[in-house]
């Protein structure tokens, strides 16, 4: 068998519908797609999201809520990642250069997940009171 004898198992694959190709053959003139209307122009279909002239949805509902700027620059590290940093301290220049942080950090927390065995010096970065705990309990200490 060579690559063009292949073909599909015969009735698997229906002929494709061929519009426009006279009265005889029941899809003639309009094609399958009824007089005039947006559906049967070409291009032609409804929006997403139109309902008939009624009003959509999204205009029915009200809005809400905002997007925090804040959040954008301020970062949640956890106790296995502060273990990862190279060094004693960390700090946000240590965690930036880890790639623990987006560069556009500005504020850090620190927070009571996972754990830590060595002591480490948490300098200028926001710890939650478990964090804190843990830190010290590890031999580490937490700095401004």
């Amino acid at each position: 068998m060579r690559l063009n004898e292949l073909a599909p198992e015969p009735g698997s694959r229906p002929s494709a519908k061929r519009v426009g190709r006279g009265i005889g053959s029941g899809l003639g003139k309009t094609g399958g797609r009824g007089h005039k209307g947006l559906k049967s122009r070409s291009g032609g279909s409804v929006a997403p999201g139109f309902e008939g002239g009624q009003q959509p949805l999204a205009r029915r509902l009200p809005k809400f809520g905002f997007t925090s700027r804040k959040a954008m620059t301020t970062a949640e590290v956890n106790l296995a990642e502060i273990a990862k940093v190279d060094g004693d301290v960390a700090d946000l220049a240590t965690l930036k250069a880890a790639g623990l942080i987006r560069k556009n950090v500005l504020a850090v927390k620190v927070i009571k997940s996972g754990e830590i065995t060595r002591n480490v010096t948490v300098k200028g970065l926001k710890v939650t009171k478990g964090a804190r705990e843990a830190i010290e309990a590890a031999g580490g200490k937490i700095e401004g």
